[in-house]
């Protein structure tokens, strides 16, 4: 499994597709949730709905340009007998000052939020959570590295190093912040990666950790030389207000889950490519194409035909088969039975014969299918493939410190609060985790909503405990 994160002051939601939508209700049914958490379902509503106070995702207006991706996803739901839908997404389309005081303006409709927002309205929470935090006094540092954890004269000892020093291969010694509570928010393979590198230290926590890791069931796809233009390629440093809209990365969703099975649901999204990638992407996907073959019509087609299109590599990027291919992010649900290790104090995941669970193949036959409506030929993603024996790429990594009713079941309680042994129910009191790496299975759709909302509820929790009141009141 490849993973794609962010690193930078708002963590991923700084790359993301902005999408916010909940989780199935029925997902928090299953028993790898902890027990507490399944009979708090208050607590997490409650969670869901501070998440969307902060965060403020719309769904795009109906009162802005149309979109060719969004209609071109249309005409496929239509084929699929499926509904679709403009889900809420946390993108601002309007200026002025926003609910945490600070400058936003609205959408360029450029397309490139997945390399990141050039005008600041992408909601990040860089643009929320962060500066609400340094509006009450927070101290917010970047380019630092926490390496592990230390519990002494029971106090919390965290050990960084500072990065661009030139020396962070070289054993650089390492500085400490001492603290009576830490929360590990540095996602999936952040958090995972600091508590492995803690245990290894000596740090007694739970044999769970690194385990359960999921990738949210993602799958990509293409369908390329469509009929229509599709306009699903970002303008990068062009002025998009010289240009045509292309739109946010995400504007349209085919919602096929509320399957009986749970596990068979799927969610199909269209997105933007970055328009830093326009001038790889028809020739990637031709040599992809040519060594892969792709579904089209009937069947297999002759693999070559995709390399002529190299040839129109010449006309200009936004002319060529580029500009009519629509890509596609799925959704949908896997085992979350990967793993996490070091290996050389770096992290490896692993999680043999991943790609050869039925649902994948499922998928792109559905993929294959809503390619029939736009008159184009269908490619799948080309990591899922012979050629790489069926690797999955993900933007949407999972798990690695899972919550769990004891030790034995993930490395954190329903709280967040890290187990503090390999056996039962004993936690550390000042050691929280409050990412995606607690949650303990997919969950069928972007997972950034129902992260926010479980981090929400541990944050509450937290301050219960110690009799604190938290001022939720805005703005700040």
């Amino acid at each position: 499994v490849n993973v794609f994160v962010g690193c930078g002051l708002g963590g991923t939601s700084l790359i993301n597709g902005n999408v916010a939508v909940r989780a199935e209700p029925r997902v928090f049914d299953d028993t790898c949730w902890p027990q507490a958490l399944r009979d708090d379902m208050g607590g997490l509503e409650e969670g869901y709905q501070r998440a969307e106070e902060m965060l403020r995702p719309v769904a795009y207006p109906a009162q802005y340009p149309a979109l060719p991706k969004l209609l071109a996803l249309e005409q496929s739901a239509a084929h699929l007998g499926q509904p679709c839908s403009r889900p809420p997404i946390a993108v601002t389309f309007t200026e002025g000052v926003n609910h945490v005081g600070v400058e936003q303006r609205a959408c360029m409709l450029c397309g490139d939020c997945i390399t990141g927002c050039n005008y600041g309205a992408k909601n990040t929470v860089m643009f929320n959570y962060l500066p609400d935090a340094r509006n009450f006094g927070a101290e917010i540092y970047t380019q630092v590295s926490v390496r592990r954890m230390e519990h002494k004269d029971g106090r919390w000892l965290a050990h960084y190093q500072t990065l661009e020093t030139g020396r962070e291969d070289l054993d650089d010694p390492v500085r400490t912040v001492a603290a009576d509570i830490v929360v590990l928010a540095s996602g999936t393979l952040g958090s995972t990666g600091i508590l492995l590198r803690s245990k290894a230290a000596g740090l007694p926590l739970s044999d769970q950790v690194g385990q359960h890791f999921s990738g949210n069931g993602d799958v990509l796809g293409y369908s390329y030389d469509c009929a229509e233009e599709v306009r699903g390629v970002g303008y990068g440093h062009r002025d998009p207000r010289d240009m045509e809209a292309v739109g946010p990365a995400v504007t349209g969703m085919i919602d096929m889950r509320r399957q009986p099975v749970l596990d068979d649901g799927i969610v199909i999204q269209e997105f933007a490519t970055p328009g830093a990638l326009v001038n790889l992407l028809p020739e990637a996907m031709a040599k992809a194409g040519a060594a892969l073959g792709k579904v089209a019509g009937e069947g297999l087609e002759e693999a070559l035909e995709m390399e002529s299109d190299v040839e129109s590599l010449s006309v200009g990027p936004y002319e060529t088969v580029a500009d009519h291919t629509q890509a596609y992010l799925v959704t949908t649900h896997e085992g979350g039975s990967g793993s996490i290790r070091l290996e050389g104090g770096r992290l490896q995941i692993e999680w043999p014969h991943v790609g050869d669970q039925p649902i994948f193949e499922r998928v792109n036959q559905t993929l294959a299918e809503a390619t029939r409506a736009l008159g184009g030929k269908y490619l799948i993603d080309p990591v899922w493939s012979g050629i790489f024996d069926k690797d999955l790429l993900t933007v949407h990594p999972l798990g690695g410190c899972v919550m769990a009713a004891d030790a034995a079941h993930g490395a954190v309680n329903h709280k967040g609060q890290a187990f503090s042994g390999g056996a039962g129910a004993e936690v550390y009191e000042g050691l929280y985790v409050c990412d995606g790496s607690t949650i303990p299975r997919s969950l069928g759709v972007a997972p950034l909503l129902t992260i926010s909302a479980v981090a929400e509820r541990s944050c509450a929790l937290l301050a219960r405990d110690r009799g604190w009141r938290i001022d939720y009141a805005l703005p700040s």
